[in-house]
């Protein structure tokens, strides 16, 4: 790791310890922004880490800190994968946004700079929690977000279906995977312990342009998505949802770029354009220059290529 770029392990009380990587701003005085990544669920995050890495350091080039943390039972954080709870990763996040308002506060005397939660895929799902324990602007930016977590638990558990189905045992598979969680046991999908608790959390989460209260907690929002066609279109899914955010008060940019679906991909990939694009909305976001629901057009000079931006390499979820 570089000068700037350093790991620690952050006290989560009774609940151990979590290993964090951050991102120190470069180049400016005082930090433009700070981002907290919401990390995917379970092989994604394992998928996804390199293009965490690239995008981190992008956006540390540009100004912004950069945290980036294992949740409870993801790579060398405390515990395993079937200790955590959907509400332990929520605290997780908190904990993370904490730690990033009183490091603001250290080092530029400020509470109000301006915190983006980083939701790459189930991620995003994390958000609600942090806007509504931590008490400071947020903004988003979502990659290929998953907004209702009931989506995301389906397609976790047919991992389970589709290798039963190859051991001719797929019959009832996943009423049988739901009845043993109901009855508050675990199941193991893929080499990951799946708790009752996490289950049924991830199940009810959603991410709403608005909160409970009837109050706004985001005010840009950047929502991106990858696609490998040459000229990606926003899927149908993105541009309701960036309407039903506009609707409720929120700046919104909503795009496709060309890329793979990293977080899916059975080789490791990465997405040039996605860091990009990202890199440009919060730059735009920060200066003022036009509204954020333009088209975020290209990185700025001093942005550097995602494949000259050295990897940092993570555990396993």
């Amino acid at each position: 790791m570089t000068a700037a770029c350093r790991s620690f392990f952050l006290d989560a009380g009774p609940r151990g310890q979590r290993l964090c990587v951050f991102e120190a701003a470069q180049g400016v005085a005082t930090p433009v922004g700070q981002v907290l990544l919401l990390p995917p669920f379970a092989e994604e995050l394992n998928k996804s880490r390199r293009m965490l890495a690239l995008a981190s350091r992008a956006f540390a080039a540009e100004g912004f800190e950069v945290l980036r943390m294992d949740l409870l039972g993801c790579g060398d954080s405390s515990g395993d994968f079937g200790d955590a709870s959907w509400d332990d990763w929520q605290d997780d996040a908190v904990l993370g946004a904490e730690w990033l308002t009183q490091r603001a506060l250290r080092a530029a005397g400020r509470a109000d700079l301006p915190l983006w939660l980083w939701g790459v895929r189930a991620g995003a799902l994390l958000a609600p929690a942090v806007a509504q324990r931590v008490a400071r602007p947020m903004h988003l930016l979502l990659w290929q977000p998953v907004t209702a977590g009931k989506l995301q638990l389906q397609q976790f558990l047919r991992l389970k279906v589709a290798a039963d189905l190859v051991g001719g045992q797929a019959k009832g598979a996943m009423q049988a995977l739901r009845t043993q969680l109901d009855q508050g046991q675990p199941v193991e999908i893929a080499g990951y312990q799946l708790s009752p608790s996490l289950a049924l959390g991830l199940e009810q989460a959603q991410l709403k342009p608005e909160r409970e209260d009837g109050r706004q907690p985001f005010g840009d929002v950047v929502w991106l998505e990858t696609q490998a066609r040459e000229a990606p279109v926003l899927s149908p899914a993105g541009a309701s949802a960036a309407k039903a955010w506009t609707d409720a008060g929120c700046e919104v940019m909503a795009q496709a770029v060309q890329g793979p679906s990293f977080w899916a991909a059975s080789e490791i990939e990465v997405a040039p354009q996605l860091i990009e694009a990202s890199v440009a909305a919060l730059l735009q976001a920060v200066t003022g220059s036009g509204s954020v629901s333009e088209s975020p057009g290209k990185p700025s000079s001093t942005s550097r290529s995602p494949d000259e931006a050295s990897r940092t390499e993570g555990a396993g979820a």
